[in-house]
Parts: structure tokens; sequence; C-alpha cells
């Protein structure tokens, strides 16, 4: 039987690019502290802040909303919104938003749940279709597009002061190697744990689990008996990026710790990058949301859409 490194108990994890073991009690610690410390360390909140948590119902942000209203309880004078999107993607979106509500309702956390129909006026099942037609964007290039404005539309109505996403280290990682292959080295400087901007329109967006692997935030949700929706988005697999997290993870395999090796150089480069960011932004001229040119991404789709 091998022991936990720290209480001596009986390990259930092995870190192997630590070397630590760790049992079920003190692997959810673990997590948890990591979450503080992030928080902590890129001064990521206030104790009065209203927090927009993105809640897919997946895995990920279903864990990061138990690990924040529990750190939530410590400052009474904040408060938790969960914000759910739903695309409209047939046989699959349903499933999750039950879930995500579940999980609030365990909380007491109000969920907030808006569409891609109320604000663009089409399904993401449709949008898709007219993009295929018209040989246009990625499925997953355009939700995340749309999907991001939309978080940004509703944490604004409901005034809050922050707006929390789940992105973890392998999303984080995953995302700076495909903006490399793409050549979009701008979106690098993005890419940081607190993203503020001058423009008042949009709220200032946090990733308190970036620095948590998602294989050990799938094995928080299992030991605290969490519950996630576990079907794949079916447009998953168009994605580039199915084969670079495949790619990632046979690294990491072979050569434990080199996701955080990635992560730090991410770290170096978006932080350089930054200072290229300094555009202003302008008001698109058709959503009037702020937007780098004179129509946004999300409207740039929208419009092939019939």
């Amino acid at each position: 039987m091998i022991n936990c490194s720290i209480c001596g108990n009986k390990a259930i994890y092995t870190r192997y690019f630590s070397g630590i073991n760790l049992c079920s009690r003190c692997f959810s610690k673990s997590i948890e502290r990591k979450v503080q410390q992030t928080i902590s360390n890129y001064s990521m909140l206030e104790p009065s802040d209203r927090i927009a948590l993105a809640v897919s119902g997946g895995k990920d942000s279903t864990a990061l909303l138990h690990i924040l209203n529990k750190l939530e309880e410590k400052f009474p004078e904040s408060e938790i919104l969960a914000i759910t999107i739903d695309e409209g993607i047939s046989g699959y979106r349903d499933e999750a938003i039950s879930i995500a509500s579940k999980n609030c309702n365990k909380l007491g956390i109000k969920h907030h749940v808006s569409s891609f129909s109320e604000i663009y006026g089409y399904s993401l099942d449709k949008i898709i279709q007219s993009l295929d037609e018209n040989k246009g964007i990625k499925p997953c290039t355009a939700c995340g597009i749309l999907r991001r404005k939309a978080l940004n539309v509703v944490a604004r109505r409901l005034n809050a002061d922050k707006l929390a996403t789940a992105h973890t280290l392998d999303d984080e990682i995953q995302s700076f190697i495909l903006n490399i292959i793409h050549g979009d080295t701008r979106k690098i400087g993005f890419m940081t744990p607190i993203l503020k901007s001058r423009e008042k329109k949009l709220v200032p967006k946090i990733k308190p689990y970036c620095e948590v692997l998602e294989v050990e935030s799938s094995l928080y949700t299992y030991l605290n008996g969490i519950a996630f929706q576990a079907t794949p988005c079916p447009y998953r697999e168009s994605s580039m990026r199915s084969e670079v997290r495949r790619f990632i993870n046979m690294l990491e395999f072979n050569h434990p710790g080199i996701k955080f090796a990635i992560k730090k150089t991410l770290n170096r480069i978006s932080t350089t990058m930054q200072i290229s960011n300094c555009k202003k932004h302008i008001n698109c001229e058709i959503c009037g949301e702020p937007s780098s040119n004179s129509v946004c991404k999300a409207c740039n789709i929208i419009k092939f859409t019939y």
C-alpha cells in the first residue's frame, strides 16, 4: 500500500511530475488551495466582488462552482452568480443545463440561462449549417467567439464585477499551441490569468482554475460526488484542438511535468505581448459591443446566417 505523502493515509493518486502521493482528502484540499493561491497571486478578486461564473455543466466549470462557493463562505459581502449559455446544440445542451441548474440549486447559487437564439437570433446548429454552406469558420472557432461575447453581455446585465471562467491549465496551453500554429501571436497577449480593459462594456475576466490540470479536475469531481455532463460536444472532434490535446497528453505521459513547463513559457510570452495589445476598442457598427475593428468577429459570423 502506498501512503499519502502528507497525512500517511492510503494514497489514491500520484503526481508523477512531483513524486507526491495523495489520499482523497489531501488531494481535494490541494486543488482548493491551488485555486485560492491563484486568486491571491494574481489579485483576481476583492472581498465584496459580484462574481459571474460561466457554468457549462461540464466537469471543470462545475468543480470550480463548488470550489468558489467554499471560498466565498469566508467573504459574506461577495456573491457568486452562475451563467449558462445555451448555444443551441441539438441533443446535447439540455442535459448540461439541467445538471448546471441542479448544482446551483444545491449550493443556493442563482442560475441565469441565456441563449444564442436570444442574443443572436439563431442557434449554433443553424449558424454552423450556414457556415458550412458558405465554407466559413470551423464550428469550435465560431462557438468560442459567440460564447465569449454572450458571456460578457450577460455578465454586464447582471452588474458583475468579474467574469470567471473555468479554463484549466490544459485549456490554456492548448490555446497557446493553437495560436502559434495559426500565427495568431497577438492573441497570446490576452492569455493572462486576469484580463482587464479600459472599456467599460467589457467585464474584467479571471481564470481561477488556470493552474489546475484537466485530469485532476476530473478526479476532484469524482472524489467529491459532483454531478457533471460527461458527454463531449458533438462538434469537438472537428476541431484541431482535439489533435493538440492528444499530442500534449502523450508528451506529458512520456515526460511528466511538461505541461507546467509550457505554461511557464506561455506566462513569460503573454506578459511581454500585453504591451502590443493596448489598441483602443471601438464600438461595433452592427451590435454596438466593443471591438478592435469596425465590425466585431461575432457579427461577421452572424452575417453568414440566414
